[in-house]
């Protein structure tokens, strides 16, 4: 499989300002295997520590500060070869060694030549408890879930990869493109990003192991959320994790904790929502009060709405059988085309680094599915899961907005096209949604 974050582990690699790093990411979403895959692309050795397996590793952590002590510690246990530069070191389940991540600052002070990626689930987690931290001694990376560009390449659809990377213009996509690509979404909707999903459809088209994937993934994410310090929280964050589904069929998106339980109070359960956001295994997007910068400024913290981090596990604890998705587009419509807006916001996170927000007017009411930021410009941006593709929203936030907007963007299964300030992008072209906004905004200069 190709990660496109390989690229960024290369640029860290050259960089002359390389610091030790740390790779975040939600349990099997790949972390292990890309830095494997890294470090025997790029380097003459591989030194693997897994501090989960070899729980005794930790103690050489404990005893000393001295980075050449405890490399050379690591190399006679484990009869691994280390030398800088050629080696990458691999740190792999650190969540539970706060000594293995204090000791990156004394690896960049000390030991700035050797190169140290570090990896561990719930990761988050341990790195938002208070706790000496080398803080601006490590670099973070953040590997999310496969796109449906990485998916194309993992099922051997190259041409259709590089036919939507090479687009130039806003014109509609011939219909030898078309209509593949919109087939080969449904079967993403269905696999979802995680890799070992993929790798069940792709290598095997065997959608029952793909199915029991998915299911292990989500037994595993349930039997981490014990792993909370405070035991009475556990229940709490089950039943905002069960409760997602519901919340996502509902017409208006917005966290509603009373959907957990009846009389539930955001006080009692807001704890247990940030150890799910803290994990990534949720994101939280909130509702901006107006378009403008800086856009976080203008959150409304006590409106928001909560997505997975990936839509074919969505699917799975949804419980939407993937047989029965076989019949045109319901696989997009869906309980209110929650697959749809979950999928668009996975791609808006790899593209863009400020979290998206979402825009509502109660009275009367409309809502702007999500607002991203891009340099210094915000645009709103409306996700359709069916051939309806009238943007009310869209329109009364044009009205309402006149000189903050640009563009408007449309998600919808209609073709690609640029209707004066409005850009309708079809759903499978999401990952160039910021290579498609540059070439609108050239075409209306």
């Amino acid at each position: 499989m190709e990660r496109f974050i390989m690229e960024k582990l290369v640029e860290w690699k050259k960089s002359p300002y390389r610091k030790p790093l740390i790779l975040k990411g939600v349990r099997q979403v790949g972390k292990t295997w890309i830095l494997k895959e890294f470090g025997r692309r790029y380097y003459d050795h591989v030194a693997y520590f897994n501090f989960d397996e070899n729980e005794e590793y930790k103690q050489f952590f404990e005893t000393t500060k001295d980075v050449n002590r405890i490399l050379q510690n690591l190399m006679l246990i484990s009869q691994q070869t280390i030398t800088p530069e050629n080696t990458l070191i691999i740190f792999d389940e650190i969540q539970d060694c706060p000594k293995v991540i204090n000791s990156m600052k004394y690896f960049y002070e000390n030991a700035p030549s050797y190169h140290i990626a570090c990896a561990g689930s719930l990761l988050g987690i341990a790195l938002s408890k208070p706790s000496s931290f080398p803080v601006g001694q490590v670099h973070f990376l953040q590997i999310e879930p496969m796109t449906f560009s990485e998916f194309l390449l993992a099922n051997g659809d190259t041409n259709l990869y590089t036919y939507i990377k090479s687009l130039e213009t806003i014109e509609p996509i011939p219909d030898a493109f078309f209509n593949p690509l919109s087939e080969k979404l449904k079967m993403y909707f269905i696999t979802g990003g995680m890799p070992e999903s993929v790798k069940m459809w792709t290598e095997f088209h065997d959608v029952s192991a793909m199915q029991a994937v998915l299911t292990d993934i989500l037994q595993a994410y349930e039997r981490d959320f014990a792993k909370h310090p405070n035991i009475n929280t556990y229940p709490k964050i089950s039943l905002i994790w069960k409760s997602i589904p519901s919340q996502l069929a509902r017409e208006n998106k917005k966290f509603i904790y009373k959907v957990v339980k009846e009389g539930a109070r955001a006080r009692e359960y807001e704890d247990a929502l940030q150890w799910l956001v803290d994990a990534r295994l949720v994101h939280k997007i909130y509702c901006s009060t107006a378009p403008r910068l800086p856009i976080k400024a203008y959150d409304d913290l006590s409106a928001f709405k909560i997505y997975l981090s990936d839509l074919g596990l969505l699917r799975s604890l949804s419980q939407l059988s993937p047989r029965s998705f076989g019949e045109g587009n319901r696989l997009f419509t869906e309980f209110k085309g929650a697959l749809s807006e979950n999928f668009i916001l996975q791609t808006l996170i790899t593209q863009f680094e400020v979290t998206p927000r979402y825009w509502k007017q109660t009275n009367p009411p409309y809502e702007v599915d999500f607002l991203i930021q891009r340099e210094n410009d915000l645009f709103p941006i409306e996700v359709k899961s069916n051939s309806n593709t009238t943007s009310k929203s869209l329109k009364k936030f044009k009205e309402l907005y006149p000189n903050e907007m640009k563009l408007r963007i449309r998600f919808s299964l209609d073709n690609l096209k640029l209707d004066g300030d409005l850009l309708n992008i079809p759903l499978f072209l999401a990952d160039q949604t910021d290579q498609l906004i540059n070439l609108a905004l050239k075409d209306k200069n």
